[in-house]
Protein backbone atom coordinates (compact mmCIF):
# COMPACT_ATOMS: atom_id res chain seq x y z
CA UNK A 1 0.00 0.00 0.00
CA UNK A 2 1.04 3.58 -0.61
CA UNK A 3 1.38 5.76 2.47
CA UNK A 4 -1.95 7.56 1.96
CA UNK A 5 -3.69 4.17 2.00
CA UNK A 6 -1.70 3.04 5.04
CA UNK A 7 -3.06 6.03 6.97
CA UNK A 8 -6.52 4.54 6.59
CA UNK A 9 -5.99 0.80 6.58
CA UNK A 10 -2.94 -0.15 8.67
CA UNK A 11 -3.11 -1.14 12.33
CA UNK A 12 -6.69 -2.24 12.82
CA UNK A 13 -7.67 -5.37 10.89
CA UNK A 14 -11.43 -5.67 10.56
CA UNK A 15 -12.80 -9.19 10.48
CA UNK A 16 -16.26 -10.37 9.54
CA UNK A 17 -18.81 -8.56 11.71
CA UNK A 18 -16.24 -6.30 13.41
CA UNK A 19 -16.83 -2.56 13.90
CA UNK A 20 -15.84 -0.48 10.90
CA UNK A 21 -14.05 2.10 13.06
CA UNK A 22 -11.25 1.32 15.51
CA UNK A 23 -13.03 0.36 18.75
CA UNK A 24 -12.12 1.81 22.14
CA UNK A 25 -11.21 -1.06 24.46
CA UNK A 26 -11.72 0.77 27.75
CA UNK A 27 -10.30 -1.76 30.18
CA UNK A 28 -7.27 -2.00 32.43
CA UNK A 29 -7.33 -5.77 32.61
CA UNK A 30 -7.74 -8.87 30.44
CA UNK A 31 -9.07 -12.28 31.41
CA UNK A 32 -7.31 -15.54 30.48
CA UNK A 33 -8.38 -19.16 30.64
CA UNK A 34 -5.40 -20.46 32.60
CA UNK A 35 -2.48 -19.49 34.79
CA UNK A 36 -0.13 -20.98 32.21
CA UNK A 37 -1.49 -18.67 29.51
CA UNK A 38 -0.50 -15.64 31.56
CA UNK A 39 2.88 -17.17 32.40
CA UNK A 40 3.50 -17.75 28.69
CA UNK A 41 2.76 -14.10 27.96
CA UNK A 42 5.49 -13.04 30.36
CA UNK A 43 7.88 -15.13 28.25
CA UNK A 44 6.55 -13.88 24.90
CA UNK A 45 4.33 -10.75 25.25
CA UNK A 46 2.19 -11.25 22.14
CA UNK A 47 -1.12 -10.23 23.77
CA UNK A 48 -2.25 -7.45 26.07
CA UNK A 49 -1.87 -8.34 29.74
CA UNK A 50 -2.32 -5.04 31.56
CA UNK A 51 -3.04 -1.53 30.28
CA UNK A 52 -0.07 0.09 32.00
CA UNK A 53 2.00 -1.09 29.04
CA UNK A 54 -0.36 -2.51 26.41
CA UNK A 55 -3.94 -1.97 25.24
CA UNK A 56 -5.64 -3.25 22.05
CA UNK A 57 -6.73 0.22 20.87
CA UNK A 58 -3.28 1.70 21.47
CA UNK A 59 -1.68 -1.39 19.92
CA UNK A 60 -3.56 -0.79 16.65
CA UNK A 61 -2.32 2.79 16.53
CA UNK A 62 1.24 1.67 17.28
CA UNK A 63 1.08 -0.77 14.38
CA UNK A 64 -0.20 1.96 12.06
CA UNK A 65 2.58 4.39 13.00
CA UNK A 66 5.22 1.67 12.63
CA UNK A 67 3.88 0.92 9.15
CA UNK A 68 3.92 4.61 8.19
CA UNK A 69 7.55 5.01 9.29
CA UNK A 70 8.62 1.65 7.86
CA UNK A 71 9.60 0.21 11.26
CA UNK A 72 9.16 -3.19 12.89
CA UNK A 73 7.36 -1.92 15.99
CA UNK A 74 6.29 1.15 17.94
CA UNK A 75 5.39 2.12 21.49
CA UNK A 76 3.08 5.02 22.28
CA UNK A 77 3.65 7.25 25.30
CA UNK A 78 1.72 9.99 27.07
CA UNK A 79 3.83 12.80 25.53
CA UNK A 80 6.61 13.50 23.10
CA UNK A 81 8.87 14.29 26.04
CA UNK A 82 8.21 10.83 27.47
CA UNK A 83 9.07 9.28 24.11
CA UNK A 84 12.37 11.17 23.93
CA UNK A 85 13.21 10.26 27.53
CA UNK A 86 12.46 6.55 27.18
CA UNK A 87 14.26 6.34 23.83
CA UNK A 88 17.43 7.41 25.68
CA UNK A 89 16.88 5.51 28.94
CA UNK A 90 16.45 2.30 26.94
CA UNK A 91 20.16 2.59 26.12
CA UNK A 92 21.71 4.62 28.94
CA UNK A 93 22.44 4.40 32.63
CA UNK A 94 24.30 6.63 35.09
CA UNK A 95 27.81 7.30 33.83
CA UNK A 96 26.90 7.17 30.14
CA UNK A 97 27.08 10.00 27.61
CA UNK A 98 24.95 10.96 24.62
CA UNK A 99 25.59 13.26 21.66
CA UNK A 100 22.84 15.64 20.49
CA UNK A 101 22.70 18.48 18.00
CA UNK A 102 22.07 21.88 19.58
CA UNK A 103 19.15 22.83 17.32
CA UNK A 104 16.48 20.90 19.22
CA UNK A 105 13.11 21.73 20.71
CA UNK A 106 13.68 23.69 23.93
CA UNK A 107 11.99 21.09 26.09
CA UNK A 108 14.29 18.41 24.71
CA UNK A 109 17.35 20.57 25.40
CA UNK A 110 16.23 21.03 29.00
CA UNK A 111 15.45 17.31 29.33
CA UNK A 112 18.89 16.31 28.07
CA UNK A 113 20.98 19.07 29.67
CA UNK A 114 19.31 19.24 33.09
CA UNK A 115 17.08 16.27 33.89
CA UNK A 116 19.32 13.58 32.38
CA UNK A 117 22.27 15.14 34.17
CA UNK A 118 20.47 14.57 37.48
CA UNK A 119 20.26 10.89 36.52
CA UNK A 120 23.99 10.78 35.85
CA UNK A 121 23.70 10.83 32.05
CA UNK A 122 25.81 13.42 30.25
CA UNK A 123 24.65 15.16 27.08
CA UNK A 124 27.21 16.79 24.79
CA UNK A 125 25.66 19.23 22.33
CA UNK A 126 27.24 19.79 18.93
CA UNK A 127 26.47 22.22 16.14
CA UNK A 128 24.30 20.46 13.53
CA UNK A 129 26.75 21.66 10.86
CA UNK A 130 29.85 20.57 12.80
CA UNK A 131 32.54 19.02 10.63
CA UNK A 132 33.90 15.53 11.09
CA UNK A 133 36.75 16.62 13.36
CA UNK A 134 34.36 18.43 15.73
CA UNK A 135 32.09 15.39 15.88
CA UNK A 136 35.00 13.07 16.57
CA UNK A 137 36.17 15.37 19.37
CA UNK A 138 32.74 15.13 21.02
CA UNK A 139 32.49 11.33 20.96
CA UNK A 140 33.57 9.33 24.00
CA UNK A 141 34.05 5.64 24.77
CA UNK A 142 30.81 5.79 26.82
CA UNK A 143 28.74 7.61 24.17
CA UNK A 144 25.62 5.53 23.63
CA UNK A 145 23.69 7.33 20.91
CA UNK A 146 23.36 10.35 18.64
CA UNK A 147 20.15 12.42 18.68
CA UNK A 148 18.82 14.91 16.11
CA UNK A 149 15.60 16.52 14.89
CA UNK A 150 14.57 16.32 11.22
CA UNK A 151 13.14 19.84 11.22
CA UNK A 152 14.35 21.75 14.26
CA UNK A 153 11.70 23.44 16.39
CA UNK A 154 11.63 26.45 15.92
CA UNK A 155 14.84 27.22 13.95
CA UNK A 156 13.75 24.90 11.09
CA UNK A 157 17.26 23.63 10.40
CA UNK A 158 17.12 20.52 8.22
CA UNK A 159 19.08 17.75 9.91
CA UNK A 160 21.54 15.88 7.69
CA UNK A 161 20.27 12.44 8.69
CA UNK A 162 22.47 10.44 6.34
CA UNK A 163 25.70 12.10 7.48
CA UNK A 164 24.96 11.69 11.18
CA UNK A 165 23.78 8.09 10.66
CA UNK A 166 27.11 7.26 9.01
CA UNK A 167 28.97 8.91 11.88
CA UNK A 168 26.95 7.06 14.54
CA UNK A 169 27.33 3.72 12.80
CA UNK A 170 31.07 4.24 12.46
CA UNK A 171 31.14 4.21 16.25
CA UNK A 172 28.64 1.32 16.48
CA UNK A 173 25.94 3.40 18.15
CA UNK A 174 22.42 4.24 16.92
CA UNK A 175 20.98 7.46 15.55
CA UNK A 176 17.69 8.60 17.09
CA UNK A 177 15.70 11.19 15.12
CA UNK A 178 12.77 13.32 16.28
CA UNK A 179 10.53 13.38 13.20
CA UNK A 180 7.63 15.37 14.68
CA UNK A 181 7.30 18.22 12.18
CA UNK A 182 7.68 16.30 8.90
CA UNK A 183 5.77 13.20 10.04
CA UNK A 184 6.36 10.09 7.90
CA UNK A 185 4.31 11.74 5.15
CA UNK A 186 7.14 14.17 4.37
CA UNK A 187 10.21 12.28 5.62
CA UNK A 188 10.96 8.71 6.71
CA UNK A 189 14.32 8.87 8.50
CA UNK A 190 14.85 5.09 8.37
CA UNK A 191 15.32 5.41 4.60
CA UNK A 192 18.38 7.60 5.31
CA UNK A 193 19.97 5.39 7.96
CA UNK A 194 18.30 6.44 11.22
CA UNK A 195 17.71 3.61 13.68
CA UNK A 196 15.03 4.93 16.05
CA UNK A 197 12.39 7.61 15.43
CA UNK A 198 10.41 9.54 18.04
CA UNK A 199 7.42 11.84 17.63
CA UNK A 200 5.32 14.16 19.67
CA UNK A 201 2.00 12.85 18.35
CA UNK A 202 0.42 15.89 20.01
CA UNK A 203 1.40 17.82 16.88
CA UNK A 204 0.55 16.97 13.26
CA UNK A 205 -0.28 13.32 13.88
CA UNK A 206 -3.16 14.35 16.14
CA UNK A 207 -3.61 17.63 14.31
CA UNK A 208 -6.68 18.80 16.21
CA UNK A 209 -5.20 19.74 19.61
CA UNK A 210 -7.25 17.04 21.33
CA UNK A 211 -4.72 15.02 23.31
CA UNK A 212 -1.05 14.85 24.19
CA UNK A 213 1.04 11.89 23.19
CA UNK A 214 4.30 10.53 21.86
CA UNK A 215 5.67 7.45 20.14
CA UNK A 216 8.95 5.58 19.70
CA UNK A 217 9.43 3.62 16.46
CA UNK A 218 12.07 0.92 16.00
CA UNK A 219 13.56 0.44 12.52
CA UNK A 220 14.67 -3.09 13.34
CA UNK A 221 17.92 -2.41 11.48
CA UNK A 222 20.47 -1.73 14.22
CA UNK A 223 22.76 -4.56 15.37
CA UNK A 224 22.34 -4.56 19.15
CA UNK A 225 24.68 -7.57 19.34
CA UNK A 226 27.69 -5.57 18.09
CA UNK A 227 29.36 -5.71 21.52
CA UNK A 228 28.44 -2.22 22.72
CA UNK A 229 25.08 -3.09 24.23
CA UNK A 230 25.33 -6.06 26.62
CA UNK A 231 21.92 -5.23 28.11
CA UNK A 232 20.42 -6.64 24.91
CA UNK A 233 22.57 -9.75 24.74
CA UNK A 234 22.83 -10.71 28.42
CA UNK A 235 20.00 -11.94 30.68
CA UNK A 236 17.71 -9.26 32.09
CA UNK A 237 17.33 -10.18 35.74
CA UNK A 238 14.41 -7.76 36.11
CA UNK A 239 12.46 -9.77 33.53
CA UNK A 240 13.09 -13.44 34.40
CA UNK A 241 16.45 -13.58 32.63
CA UNK A 242 15.23 -12.89 29.10
CA UNK A 243 17.88 -12.15 26.45
CA UNK A 244 16.25 -9.60 24.16
CA UNK A 245 18.25 -10.21 20.99
CA UNK A 246 17.80 -13.97 21.31
CA UNK A 247 14.08 -13.94 22.10
CA UNK A 248 12.92 -10.99 20.00
CA UNK A 249 15.45 -10.62 17.18
CA UNK A 250 15.24 -7.28 15.38
CA UNK A 251 12.44 -6.11 17.71
CA UNK A 252 14.78 -6.27 20.71
CA UNK A 253 14.89 -2.49 21.24
CA UNK A 254 11.16 -1.81 21.26
CA UNK A 255 10.29 -4.90 23.31
CA UNK A 256 12.92 -3.99 25.90
CA UNK A 257 11.51 -0.45 26.08
CA UNK A 258 8.05 -1.81 26.78
CA UNK A 259 8.89 -4.63 29.16
CA UNK A 260 11.46 -2.66 31.19
CA UNK A 261 10.67 1.04 30.97
CA UNK A 262 6.94 1.19 30.28
CA UNK A 263 6.40 -1.51 32.91
CA UNK A 264 8.26 0.58 35.50
CA UNK A 265 7.36 4.16 34.51
CA UNK A 266 3.83 3.55 33.26
CA UNK A 267 3.60 6.55 30.90
CA UNK A 268 1.22 4.73 28.55
CA UNK A 269 -1.69 6.53 26.85
CA UNK A 270 -5.33 5.75 27.50
CA UNK A 271 -7.39 3.89 24.91
CA UNK A 272 -9.54 6.95 24.24
CA UNK A 273 -6.44 9.07 23.55
CA UNK A 274 -5.27 6.51 21.00
CA UNK A 275 -8.73 6.49 19.41
CA UNK A 276 -8.53 10.27 18.92
CA UNK A 277 -4.98 10.00 17.60
CA UNK A 278 -6.10 7.42 15.05
CA UNK A 279 -8.71 9.84 13.70
CA UNK A 280 -5.93 12.35 13.12
CA UNK A 281 -3.71 9.75 11.46
CA UNK A 282 -6.45 8.82 9.00
CA UNK A 283 -6.34 12.32 7.46
CA UNK A 284 -2.62 12.96 7.98
CA UNK A 285 -1.58 12.65 4.34
CA UNK A 286 -4.31 15.00 3.14
CA UNK A 287 -3.61 17.56 5.86
CA UNK A 288 0.16 17.59 5.38
CA UNK A 289 -0.26 18.41 1.70
CA UNK A 290 -2.46 21.42 2.55
CA UNK A 291 -0.21 22.59 5.40
CA UNK A 292 2.78 22.64 3.08
CA UNK A 293 0.91 24.46 0.30
CA UNK A 294 -0.41 27.15 2.67
CA UNK A 295 2.92 27.58 4.47
CA UNK A 296 4.88 28.04 1.27
CA UNK A 297 2.49 30.81 0.17
CA UNK A 298 2.77 32.54 3.57
CA UNK A 299 6.57 32.14 3.60
CA UNK A 300 6.80 33.73 0.15
CA UNK A 301 4.69 36.66 1.38
CA UNK A 302 6.87 37.12 4.48
CA UNK A 303 10.05 36.86 2.42
CA UNK A 304 8.94 39.92 0.41
CA UNK A 305 7.71 41.93 3.39
CA UNK A 306 9.50 45.08 4.57
CA UNK A 307 8.41 44.21 8.13
CA UNK A 308 10.52 41.06 8.23
CA UNK A 309 14.28 40.75 8.71
CA UNK A 310 14.60 37.03 8.03
CA UNK A 311 12.37 34.08 7.17
CA UNK A 312 13.25 30.48 7.97
CA UNK A 313 11.35 28.03 5.80
CA UNK A 314 13.34 25.36 3.92
CA UNK A 315 10.83 25.40 1.07
CA UNK A 316 12.07 28.85 0.02
CA UNK A 317 14.90 28.88 -2.57
CA UNK A 318 16.56 31.62 -0.49
CA UNK A 319 16.68 29.42 2.62
CA UNK A 320 20.12 27.98 3.48
CA UNK A 321 18.56 24.53 3.90
CA UNK A 322 16.69 24.57 0.59
CA UNK A 323 18.97 22.09 -1.20
CA UNK A 324 19.03 19.73 1.77
CA UNK A 325 15.26 19.95 2.04
CA UNK A 326 14.95 18.77 -1.56
CA UNK A 327 16.73 15.60 -0.48
CA UNK A 328 14.99 14.89 2.81
CA UNK A 329 11.68 16.74 2.35
CA UNK A 330 10.88 16.61 -1.36
CA UNK A 331 7.12 16.79 -0.82
CA UNK A 332 7.08 19.82 1.48
CA UNK A 333 8.50 21.30 4.65
CA UNK A 334 5.48 21.21 6.98
CA UNK A 335 3.33 24.17 7.98
CA UNK A 336 5.73 25.77 10.47
CA UNK A 337 7.53 29.01 9.62
CA UNK A 338 9.93 31.02 11.78
CA UNK A 339 10.59 34.67 11.04
CA UNK A 340 12.36 37.57 12.72
CA UNK A 341 10.23 40.70 12.77
CA UNK A 342 11.86 44.10 12.48
CA UNK A 343 11.73 45.78 15.89
CA UNK A 344 12.83 42.82 17.99
CA UNK A 345 11.14 41.41 21.06
CA UNK A 346 8.82 44.37 21.77
CA UNK A 347 7.39 44.51 18.28
CA UNK A 348 7.07 40.73 18.16
CA UNK A 349 4.77 40.98 21.19
CA UNK A 350 2.73 43.81 19.64
CA UNK A 351 2.40 41.88 16.38
CA UNK A 352 1.22 38.73 18.10
CA UNK A 353 -1.30 40.60 20.23
CA UNK A 354 -2.73 42.25 17.10
CA UNK A 355 -3.48 38.98 15.30
CA UNK A 356 -7.20 38.22 14.98
CA UNK A 357 -7.41 34.92 13.10
CA UNK A 358 -4.24 33.27 14.41
CA UNK A 359 -4.35 32.03 18.01
CA UNK A 360 -1.70 32.85 20.60
CA UNK A 361 -1.09 29.50 22.25
CA UNK A 362 1.57 27.11 23.46
CA UNK A 363 1.05 24.71 20.62
CA UNK A 364 2.09 24.06 17.06
CA UNK A 365 1.00 21.93 14.10
CA UNK A 366 -2.71 22.41 14.60
CA UNK A 367 -5.48 22.59 11.99
CA UNK A 368 -5.90 26.26 12.99
CA UNK A 369 -3.18 28.85 12.52
CA UNK A 370 -1.37 29.62 15.76
CA UNK A 371 1.59 31.71 16.79
CA UNK A 372 4.19 31.69 19.56
CA UNK A 373 7.23 33.71 20.71
CA UNK A 374 9.92 31.07 21.48
CA UNK A 375 12.35 33.33 23.41
CA UNK A 376 9.74 34.18 26.04
CA UNK A 377 7.69 30.97 25.91
CA UNK A 378 8.86 27.49 24.85
CA UNK A 379 12.57 28.33 25.09
CA UNK A 380 12.49 30.81 27.98
CA UNK A 381 14.56 28.43 30.13
CA UNK A 382 17.52 28.88 27.76
CA UNK A 383 20.14 31.57 28.26
CA UNK A 384 21.21 33.88 25.41
CA UNK A 385 24.05 31.57 24.41
CA UNK A 386 21.75 28.55 24.26
CA UNK A 387 19.16 30.55 22.33
CA UNK A 388 21.78 31.48 19.76
CA UNK A 389 22.94 27.85 19.51
CA UNK A 390 19.35 26.81 18.90
CA UNK A 391 19.05 29.43 16.15
CA UNK A 392 16.59 31.63 18.03
CA UNK A 393 16.54 35.44 17.90
CA UNK A 394 14.68 37.54 20.49
CA UNK A 395 12.41 38.80 17.72
CA UNK A 396 11.72 35.36 16.26
CA UNK A 397 8.08 34.38 15.85
CA UNK A 398 7.03 30.79 15.21
CA UNK A 399 4.00 30.73 12.94
CA UNK A 400 2.16 27.46 12.55
CA UNK A 401 0.08 27.80 9.39
CA UNK A 402 -3.26 26.03 9.57
CA UNK A 403 -5.81 24.82 7.06
CA UNK A 404 -7.75 28.06 6.66
CA UNK A 405 -7.93 29.74 3.26
CA UNK A 406 -4.44 31.09 2.79
CA UNK A 407 -5.65 34.55 1.76
CA UNK A 408 -7.33 34.93 5.15
CA UNK A 409 -4.10 33.96 6.92
CA UNK A 410 -2.08 36.49 4.93
CA UNK A 411 -4.68 39.24 5.48
CA UNK A 412 -4.45 38.64 9.23
CA UNK A 413 -0.66 38.95 9.12
CA UNK A 414 -0.89 42.16 7.08
CA UNK A 415 -3.22 43.88 9.53
CA UNK A 416 -1.07 42.78 12.49
CA UNK A 417 2.02 44.22 10.82
CA UNK A 418 0.17 47.52 10.36
CA UNK A 419 -1.10 47.56 13.94
CA UNK A 420 2.32 46.79 15.45
CA UNK A 421 4.29 49.59 13.77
Amino acid sequence: MQIETKCLHEGYERKNGDPGALPIIQSTTYVFDSTQHIADLFNMPTECMYSRFANPTVDAVEKKIAALEGGVGAMCTTSGQAASLLSVLNLCRAGDSILAVSSLYGGTINLFAISLKKLGIECIFVDPEADGDALEAAIKPNTRLVFGETLANPALNVFDIERFAAFAHKHKIPLIVDNTFPTPILCRPFEFGADIVVHSTTKYMDGHALQGGGVIVDSGNFDWANGNFPEFTEPDESYHGVVYTREFGNMAYIIKARMQLMRDFGCYPAAHSAFLLNIGLETLAVRMERYCKNALAVAEFLDCSDDVERVSYPGLPSDPYYERAKKYLPNGCSGVISFDIKGGRDRATRFMDALKLASREVHVADIRTCVLHPASMTHRQLNDEQLAAAGIDAGMIRLSVGLENVSDIIDDIKQAFDASR
